[in-house]
């Protein structure tokens, strides 16, 4: 379908006599007629608050929502919440192998037998997205679940919760924004970790039961207290930003990854 592969005019056509195209520029009309970088959107951009980092971009969260399953489904996770009503999704229990250590032993064996290696832990990431007046939010957050041995005789495991990672939320948003038109200098750029901000929330002291302060202004608060719900494993079933609300179901943590996807320990054990 490209025109580029064609050749011009008709009749017999001699090595001696053809002359080949200039490819220093793409043919009008092809489909990628920019060349083979693609197109870059200036206005995708991350703000942040202390470590706390979120994605602004000028498209609309319909626009965005597709763009998210996709980019999703490229790194092999299979989303098990989608719902672009309420804005979420979040992803099934996924293995980095990448955290497997790479010695002697894992590069001459993991060859043949590559299935018996396991890192022992698991992740999972939510995405939200609000709207606001110029397009869209979009934040990121990260579960993590480790395998640890148990009984009294170390013969069988269990999946744990471990704390989130914020360097790996880091590194979702830049491929993100990558995905989103960010040139790949600017997005790591504005990933890049900054000062560990001094504690700004507390639990005031003889106030009313539940309550906890923060020093920051309303929509810094709300962006704060969404990122924390979703690193907690809260649902967020609806909110209303007008009136400060956040509806809210509890999924407990331990039923991580389940029962039947097997771990390191028993991979090695059987």
């Amino acid at each position: 379908r490209d025109s580029r592969y064609k050749q011009d005019g008709s009749g017999v056509v001699s090595a001696t006599t053809y002359q080949p195209p200039s490819f220093g520029a793409p043919a009008t009309g092809s489909p990628n007629a920019q060349g083979v970088v693609p197109n870059t959107d200036p206005n995708v951009t991350i703000e942040r608050s202390g470590n706390d980092r979120w994605i602004v971009t000028g498209l609309t969260p319909e626009q965005v929502w597709p763009k998210l399953k996709q980019f999703w489904g490229e790194r092999g996770f299979t989303l098990v919440i989608d719902q672009p009503d309420v804005g979420v999704m979040e992803t099934d229990w996924n293995e980095n192998r990448a955290k497997i250590p790479q010695d002697f032993i894992r590069s001459t064996i993991g060859l043949i037998f590559d299935s018996a290696w396991d890192s022992g832990e698991r992740d999972r990431f939510r995405t939200r997205v609000e709207r606001n007046e110029k397009g869209s939010e979009i934040y990121v957050s990260h579960r993590g679940a480790v395998e640890v041995l148990t009984g009294s005789n170390k013969d069988s495991s269990t999946w744990q919760p471990r704390a989130a990672d914020p360097e790996l939320e880091a590194e979702m948003l830049r491929r993100l924004l990558l995905k989103l038109g960010a040139e790949e200098e600017r997005a790591t750029a504005l990933v890049a970790p900054g000062e560990t901000p001094p504690p700004r929330a507390r639990l005031p002291q003889g106030g009313p039961a539940g309550t906890v302060e923060v020093d920051d202004d309303f929509d810094r608060a709300w962006r704060r207290v969404g990122l924390a719900l979703d690193r907690s494993g809260f649902a967020v079933e609806d909110r209303d930003r007008a009136k400060g609300f956040y509806y809210v179901s509890f999924t407990d943590q331990k039923e991580a990854p389940t029962k039947q996807e097997p771990g390191i320990f028993s991979k090695l054990l059987g």
